[in-house]
């Protein structure tokens, strides 16, 4: 029964993972770019989180009525003032410019908040448990976690496949040269999309904070995981997030039970596997432009 339990702690862990890889699959998916600044974007909305509940008052998932827009404000300006500048100069400079942009992060996170590490308060909630059998429970939050995680992907999923601008997103990913003969704005689009992409790693911050304590430091970490969750899934496939998260999870949660030195590199091993198998991940969805 304790593997059972253990792997059920992994799924619940994948949640929080999914969550992570959700933005970095939207914008490789649409953009075909790789924003090295993800986790520390996340780090930063997880500080931003923890602003609005001092001086609002609000409670943290509450500071997500806030701090959503916000974000989403933040990645339409990103996209159209810096790497709208890259589109027709290939995947470096966009990879170089990201790459500045979490230096440049770090250390302003590090100068505004020291290195002390923080927690969003939760009160209860992070104490919350659901009993499964004998001594063995399921903490709330995670359980929370991991929904949202699925409402978010479901949410997504309908977007792109159900609404007009939705599926102007998939046309700009295929083709934006036809698409702009068509009379939409590549350059529009890709700045929704990043729009929308920081509007999750909203989520996923305020979650991040919740569940653990971070600090200015803690991108680079944040970065691999949702890249390990993306590789796994297949690069920009939204369904394959959810199945990077979990494999992730289960895997760090059953490498920790052997042995607590192993949670991380049991993580990166699976990812290894599976590039070993299927080099392009599980549910690959990228197209190949040249």
């Amino acid at each position: 029964m304790t593997i059972i339990y253990t792997i059920i702690n992994g799924i619940l862990l994948g949640g929080l993972y999914t969550l992570f890889g959700t933005g970095l699959a939207l914008t490789f998916g649409i953009m075909r770019t790789v924003n090295l600044a993800h986790g520390d974007m996340i780090v930063f909305g997880s500080f931003m989180s923890l602003l609005i509940t001092r001086f609002l008052g609000l409670p943290p998932f509450i500071s997500l009525v806030v701090l959503i827009p916000a974000m989403f404000l933040v990645g339409q300006v990103l996209q159209h003032a810096l790497l709208n500048r890259t589109l027709q100069q290939g995947v470096m400079p966009s990879v170089i410019m990201t790459f500045g942009l979490s230096v440049i992060l770090q250390n302003a996170m590090l100068l505004s908040f020291s290195a002390d590490r923080a927690s969003l308060p939760i009160g209860s909630l992070a104490t919350m448990s659901l009993p499964l059998s004998g001594d063995f429970a399921i903490g709330v939050l995670p359980l929370i976690n991991l929904a949202t995680a699925v409402l978010v992907l479901y949410l997504l999923h309908l977007f792109f496949r159900c609404t007009m601008m939705g599926r102007a997103f998939r046309a700009t990913s295929d083709d934006p040269t036809t698409v702009e003969l068509m009379g939409v704005s590549s350059r529009q689009m890709y700045a929704l999309a990043m729009g929308i992409a920081f509007a999750v790693i909203a989520v996923s911050a305020v979650f991040m904070g919740a569940r653990t304590n971070f600090s200015p430091l803690d991108g680079p970490a944040r970065l691999i995981f949702a890249f390990e969750v993306v590789i796994i899934g297949g690069m920009g496939s939204l369904k394959g997030v959810l199945a990077g998260g979990l494999i992730l999870g289960i895997a760090q949660a059953l490498g920790g039970a052997v042995n607590p030195a192993w949670f991380q590199l049991a993580g990166h091993v699976a990812t290894l596997l599976v590039l070993a198998v299927r080099p392009s991940g599980l549910f690959p969805e990228t197209i190949d432009r040249t």
